[in-house]
């Protein structure tokens, strides 16, 4: 009887399978949303620090776009000191930048040889021997 009795108290001390998939969900919950703030967190720093390189960027630029300005207008001021009329100081100087314009809008074209996103979009159609060609599998 004794043996009976210490079985039944083993028995109900012993969690259930419904207590144990419980405790799991609970926990895969809380580590689930531990995750989620984590990427959240993360996805705010990288938001922050996204607008800190816009930011410097656009200051860089600008301060390149200064100092071309003044190239142009040191160039213009030497070739009037050599003796240069004004529409011919200002011409060269509008010439050299539209020539720059043309070199930098030759470079870009060159970028967009193939369109955002093309290896990846070969990936998903699944283009295998597309995608072989251009080095990516």
């Amino acid at each position: 009887m004794q043996h009976a009795t210490m079985l039944d108290e083993k028995a109900a001390a012993a969690p259930s399978i419904g207590r144990i998939a419980g405790g799991l969900l609970r926990k895969s919950r809380v580590l689930s949303s531990d995750y989620l703030l984590l990427a959240v967190l993360d996805a705010r720093a990288a938001a922050v620090k996204f607008a800190w390189m816009l930011g410097s960027g656009v200051v860089a630029g600008i301060l390149v776009v200064t100092a071309w300005l003044a190239l142009v207008a040191g160039g213009i001021v030497w070739m009037l000191g050599e003796g240069a009329s004004w529409p011919l100081a200002l011409g060269i100087a509008a010439v050299i930048n539209l020539v720059a314009a043309g070199a930098l809008g030759l470079w870009m074209r060159g970028l967009f040889d193939e369109p955002p996103f093309a290896a990846t979009l070969r990936q998903l159609r699944g283009d295998e021997a597309e995608a072989g060609e251009h080095g990516t599998s």
